[in-house]
């Protein structure tokens, strides 16, 4: 099992796939088919994470908060990736200008604006799909029992595990 399954419930090749989920919103509008405030667009933008938090509270993995954010990290990536390779079909031929100076220089500043924003944009819409996902997991599957948990088995003696013994070696 790799680590990515056992700390975030699912493989990487999953966790890419949910994040992917979010890409036709980006990409219909760099291509301008859909604006901002129609109600495709608002769909586009909520199903992906309805999903998200959906198969967070299917596979139940031991970290759904994190699982998320994971999920919104990789989606951010998909953003920057997406925004650079529509960006002149976005922004036609005059694209956002900075002043007077270089035009060259002012599209790389953009550009670099643009791959910072998605980062933070993948990475808090992550954080809120998170919290609601591990809220909701709480409320569905209850507080870990202390029996529920897994324990580690690390002492050589009874005592070992309060502390009150130094480890025998």
């Amino acid at each position: 099992m790799s680590a990515a399954r056992r700390t975030l419930g699912f493989s990487w090749p999953a966790l890419v796939g949910l994040a992917a989920l979010a890409t036709p919103r980006v990409i219909l509008h760099d291509l301008h088919v859909v604006a901002e405030g129609q109600p495709a667009t608002v769909l586009l933008a909520v199903v992906p994470l309805v999903c998200w938090v959906a198969a967070v509270l299917w596979r139940r993995p031991p970290r759904p908060f994190l699982t998320v954010v994971v999920i919104g990290v990789v989606h951010g990536v998909l953003l920057a990736v997406g925004h650079q390779v529509l960006w002149n079909e976005a922004f036609g031929a005059t694209g956002p200008r900075l002043g007077t100076f270089d035009p060259r220089v002012q599209e790389a500043i953009l550009r670099v604006a643009a791959v910072f924003s998605s980062l933070v944009t993948g990475v808090l819409t992550g954080v809120v799909a998170g919290a609601v996902a591990a809220a909701l997991t709480r409320f569905v599957m209850g507080p870990r029992r202390v029996a529920e948990q897994p324990v580690e088995q690390t002492s050589c003696g009874p005592d070992d595990a309060r502390g009150t013994r130094p480890p025998q070696g």
